[in-house]
């Protein structure tokens, strides 16, 4: 009798699933390393993504506040090498994390974490308006220096000092995607994307520039789903299921959605920008890449439920 065939997913893990800080991430990491594994037990072939937003903000402060104490000495880091450090420290928990939460269980596989490029167009209309704020808060004349200096885009944040913001570009290829392949199909839990990628240009030749950028990571992730040939894009964050009139004593939370109706409901301003509304337009993006395709949104606790069709939001085409 053939095997039945393992139902391969990417997970898009948000904050919530690694901490603000080291510690902090070392704990949710082995949290998160179990909701994975029920996934696998439920026989899904898995590839995770993640975010980094805490994690590339406590690098890319710690890497200014060196340069402040002696400028002559050393280099501000360009924010794709901070976006790099993120992908391999907070893999190198989850992938510890993972290994042991699946020898635990007699689990034999692979986990590897893949440092991931991701290109993006240089054309690209949001690097005409930069919107993501990045780095520490800044005094005006700290402000006034970087953009003479270094020609940052900065703006006044909501009466807290200013802020550099950089743009969000759509991620057009993943460059390692054949690696991810290839360790997928040979049983390996895969963790790349991390913190949407590292987004870089194609130059002259073969060379590939860092991008002064920040991909959304739910856009990562539905990249990367459509690149493995996933069959299921599950987006795990702080909410069991999407709701519509959020936080209203109307509030209605929604089982399943088709891409029409996520279409609609986008149009009408129900989902927050840079919360709910990115999740909910990847999730239609991958629905409506391939027949068959679905996604999910939930909690990362109620992930083996929302598998099963318990719980969650799922969106179809």
């Amino acid at each position: 009798m053939a095997e039945k065939k393992k139902r391969r997913v990417v997970i898009a893990l948000g904050g919530n699933a690694l901490g603000k800080n080291l510690p902090e991430q070392m704990v949710a990491s082995h949290r998160t390393a179990k909701a994975i594994c029920d996934l696998i037990e439920e026989g899904c072939e898995v590839v995770i993504a993640h975010g980094n937003g805490p994690q590339v903000g406590m690098i890319q402060n710690a890497m200014n506040a060196l340069v402040r104490t002696d400028p002559e000495r050393y280099i501000t880091v360009p924010l794709s090498v901070c976006v790099a450090m993120s992908q391999g420290y907070i893999g190198y928990d989850l992938q510890n994390a993972m290994r042991e939460e699946m020898l635990d269980r007699g689990i034999d596989l692979g986990v590897a974490t893949v440092l991931t490029q991701i290109e993006v167009d240089p054309s690209d209309p949001a690097f005409q308006h930069p919107t993501k704020p990045i780095g520490p808060f800044l005094t005006k004349e700290e402000a006034d220096r970087l953009i003479l200096e270094r020609h940052y885009d900065i703006v006044e944040d909501a009466g807290r000092g200013y802020r550099r913001v950089v743009a969000s570009p759509a991620p057009r290829s993943i460059i390692e995607i054949g690696t991810i392949r290839s360790l997928v199909d040979t049983n390996h839990v895969v963790i790349a994307c991390g913190g949407g990628g590292i987004p870089v240009f194609r130059t002259e030749g073969h060379h590939l520039k860092g991008a002064a950028a920040v991909i959304d990571k739910d856009f990562a992730a539905e990249r990367l789903a459509e690149e493995v040939d996933a069959d299921t894009l599950i987006i795990l964050t702080a909410v069991e299921k999407v709701a519509v009139h959020f936080g209203k004593p109307d509030q209605r939370n929604l089982d399943s959605l088709t891409v029409g109706e996520a279409q609609r409901y986008c149009e009408e301003g129900e989902f927050a920008p840079g919360s709910m509304l990115p999740k909910v337009q990847a999730c239609m993006k991958f629905a409506a890449s391939k027949p068959g395709r679905a996604a999910l949104i939930t909690l990362l606790e109620k992930a083996r439920d929302g598998i099963s069709g318990k719980t969650g939001t799922r969106i179809i085409a």
